[in-house]
């Protein structure tokens, strides 16, 4: 390989014009703020839009971004088994923002909160609410222990279910459109 996978923000920076920058959270992740010029391409949708990422990177580099760089990685590592070449972000928008740098927010665009926001409230609510009920139906605190066992999980296998199914909730989800142009965009 002959380009190291990570950017670090700094190097993206001062490269970002001929990049093809795409964000691979979810549209309420990306309506919270992006890379200038960044296309937003959810994890999930990832395989329906490789014909358009190959062309890109046919065209320019592909720079794969996300918050913290966990599923930037993951979508790294799907686009290199299918021959896409791309790289990572170091650190995420996360650490772009926190360095200074440029962050798109789009004006009039409805915020969801960041995916991982919105797993911690539904988390915490769950456990709170198991406990809560748990105290006169003591079989509502597996409520509480299987929320546990999830987040256990989701740690150990770096991956969230919980996450998947917010990720399904309309405010979470693209429209088509919105998909189909940034194909369009993409594809040349």
């Amino acid at each position: 390989m002959s380009a190291a996978p990570e950017l670090t923000p700094d190097e993206a920076r001062a490269r970002l014009a001929s990049l093809i920058v795409i964000d691979v959270r979810t549209p309420g992740g990306y309506a919270t703020g992006h890379l200038p010029g960044a296309h937003n391409v959810p994890l999930d949708h990832l395989d329906a839009a490789l014909g358009a990422l190959k062309s890109a990177a046919d065209r320019d580099e592909l720079l794969v971004v996300c918050a913290s760089g966990v599923r930037s990685a993951q979508a790294h590592r799907r686009l290199a088994e299918h021959g896409v070449r791309a790289r990572t972000l170091a650190g995420g928008i996360d650490d772009w923002a926190r360095l200074g740098h440029d962050v798109h927010r789009p004006a009039r665009a409805r915020t969801a909160w960041a995916m991982e926001r919105q797993v911690r409230l539904a988390a915490g609510s769950l456990v709170l609410a198991g406990l809560l009920v748990g105290r006169r139906r003591p079989a509502a605190r597996w409520l509480s222990a299987g929320v546990a066992g999830g987040l256990v999980f989701s740690a150990v296998t770096d991956t969230c279910g919980m996450a998947r199914v917010l990720a399904k909730l309309p405010h979470n989800r693209p429209r088509a459109v919105d998909l189909d142009a940034t194909l369009a965009a993409l594809g040349g």
